[in-house]
């Protein structure tokens, strides 16, 4: 054996010059992430197990680029369980989705609700309260109260489009005057809807407790019965309530008075 060739004692083999061994771009593997983890950073040590000849050129060309090790994020993967958890449990609570579910019986009940939360209902009831009240503050509460219907059902038309969730698949397709974009769930306009008219309600109408407690029982069930149908999920609903709940907040801002819209309330008073 030439001299050149012999290995010495102490050295690892792998190294540079070394002979055959481990390829050394394994150590860079050390940095790889699995489940919550951003791209890996660790790069490939030069010169480690280079190898000679066709042999070192297809290790070197077995290097990966950082980012190919990219892992979901902590926050895709703690959304993806939320929308499982949702999905799963928006079924459990679809008892009256439809005649033979646990509560089918309950459902004609549910729809009647459905309606009473229904935006032309309240569209019709508004314009007719309208054109028969003869007291000026009561037609700016009715004006101001048709502004928040309209304003409702255009927010909530838009973030359905963005949104675009398609509905449970559990739901039938029986809904009560639907547009195009009431194929997607996301949010409960009817959510929305009796969350912004119960504050209106609460701040705009002189009542009893008794019938107070009313209101805000009617809202809480609409929601409720918006799972139970099979209409929405857990979290469509949930948002919805937040939602319609801001609305209001906009509705106030934008108070439509003699003073702020004299035009309009001239039309409303010939």
């Amino acid at each position: 054996m030439r001299a050149g060739a012999h290995m010495h004692p102490l050295q690892p083999a792998g190294a540079p010059g070394g002979g055959s061994g481990a390829p050394g771009h394994s150590l860079g593997r050390r940095g790889r992430g699995h489940g919550c983890s951003g791209p890996s950073l660790a790069k490939p040590v030069s010169g480690l197990g280079a190898g000679t000849g066709g042999e070192g050129r297809a290790r070197r060309g077995a290097v990966h680029p950082p980012g190919e090790f990219r892992g979901p994020s902590c926050a895709a993967v703690a959304l993806r369980s939320l929308l499982a958890a949702d999905l799963r449990f928006s079924r459990q609570l679809g008892v009256c989705a439809g005649e033979r579910s646990a509560w089918g019986s309950a459902r004609p009940l549910l729809r009647l609700l459905e309606v009473s939360g229904h935006g032309v209902p309240w569209l019709a009831g508004t314009l007719y309260g309208l054109g028969r009240s003869e007291s000026p503050a009561g037609r700016e509460v009715l004006l101001n109260l048709l502004f928040a219907l309209l304003l409702d059902l255009v927010l909530v038309a838009v973030v359905k489009g963005l949104v675009r969730r398609r509905r449970p698949t559990h739901n039938k397709m029986d809904m009560f005057v639907t547009i195009s974009v009431d194929k997607y769930s996301f949010p409960s306009g009817h959510a929305t809807r009796a969350a912004m008219v119960c504050r209106f309600v609460l701040h705009h109408l002189v009542l009893a407790i008794p019938l107070r407690v009313l209101v805000v029982l009617w809202a809480i069930i609409v929601g409720i019965s918006r799972v139970m149908l099979g209409r929405h999920n857990v979290t469509d609903v949930a948002f919805g309530f937040i939602m319609g709940y801001m609305q209001y907040n906009v509705v106030k801002y934008f108070w439509l008075s003699p003073l702020s819209a004299p035009a309009l309330f001239a039309v409303w008073n010939q």
